[in-house]
């Protein structure tokens, strides 16, 4: 059987694929709208923190033997740190100037970044090695790697955390006080610049923990995050910038979106993307979710 010219499994098997693609935009994009929502800060730094969570999920594996589950948590630990010590520098400086000077701040923070791991390892990639789950799963239209059905599980869980503590917890009713007016989240005792270093912190270790999922299957590298960071602005524009539910569903259906263009229209698959943000923000310029959570 086929669909306008393309058999149903080919496609089926495409639309797996871009489910995962699109599990990899969610988590990245999630961290983005995080800080950006809470904190009002255009985060450029956030392609090199998803390039630093692959770097050191192999460096841990190479250097010290440290395996993949250990990285999964260490390596956004450290990132997350790291994020913190960033926010507290240079960060807290521009939280009231226009959002134009944290733009510059990051994108030289970035390229800081990018050039110390490039001066130390170069440009060429550094392949992880085998998957840390190693089998098949037979789908019966697919045989997919049974890594990659983890990283569809691990992505939905941690998206779905993210928002439930945001959006139904006390601590994220704090965070959303404390981003429009701290003075009077501060007179109940609640210490503002540390919840909003934490909430940066948070935010980056997002973007580690989706460098680890990636690390298995991709080359990892110091320009990595460049191509990341351009998909992740895209899928939060989309979306709705600072909207949690918005991002998530934004980046799964730009990644199945993106498999059918694939399918179809291949010479467009690498713009289709961007055509989608063009045409919501001339629709929709708060994003497709922008002030609906």
């Amino acid at each position: 059987m086929d669909i306008f010219g393309v058999p149903v499994q080919a496609l089926m098997a495409q639309l797996m694929i871009g489910l995962v693609n699109g599990c990899f935009y969610a988590v990245l994009s999630l961290g983005l709208a995080v800080i950006f929502g809470m904190l009002h800060v255009i985060n450029f730094t956030h392609g090199a923190m998803f390039m630093l969570g692959a770097l050191l999920s192999w460096a841990g594996l190479y250097y010290f033997e440290l395996n993949y589950w250990v990285m999964l948590f260490l390596a956004p630990l450290v990132v997350g740190v790291f994020g913190i010590v960033l926010e507290r520098l240079f960060l807290k400086r521009i939280y009231k100037l226009d959002y134009l000077y944290g733009l510059l701040l990051t994108l030289g923070l970035t390229l800081i970044i990018e050039g110390a791991v490039r001066s130390v390892y170069g440009v060429s990639g550094k392949p992880y090695g085998p998957a840390p789950i190693s089998g098949v799963t037979d789908l019966g239209f697919l045989m997919i790697p049974n890594y990659r059905l983890w990283v569809i599980v691990a992505s939905l869980l941690v998206c779905a955390a993210t928002w439930y503590t945001i959006e139904r917890t006390r601590l994220g009713a704090y965070l959303r006080a404390a981003t429009e007016n701290p003075k009077l989240v501060e007179a109940f005792g609640i210490n503002v610049p540390v919840l909003v270093s934490l909430t940066f912190g948070f935010g980056v270790a997002l973007a580690a923990f989706a460098g680890v999922l990636a690390a298995p299957i991709m080359q990892v590298s110091a320009l990595t995050g460049q191509t990341m960071i351009v998909i992740v602005f895209a899928v939060v524009v989309i979306g709705g910038m600072g909207s949690i539910a918005g991002t998530v569903v934004t980046g799964i259906g730009l990644g199945l979106v993106e498999a059918l263009t694939k399918v179809y229209y291949p010479e467009a698959s690498s713009m289709v993307m961007f055509l989608v943000m063009v045409l919501v923000l001339l629709v929709r310029p708060n994003g497709l979710f922008g002030g609906v959570e």
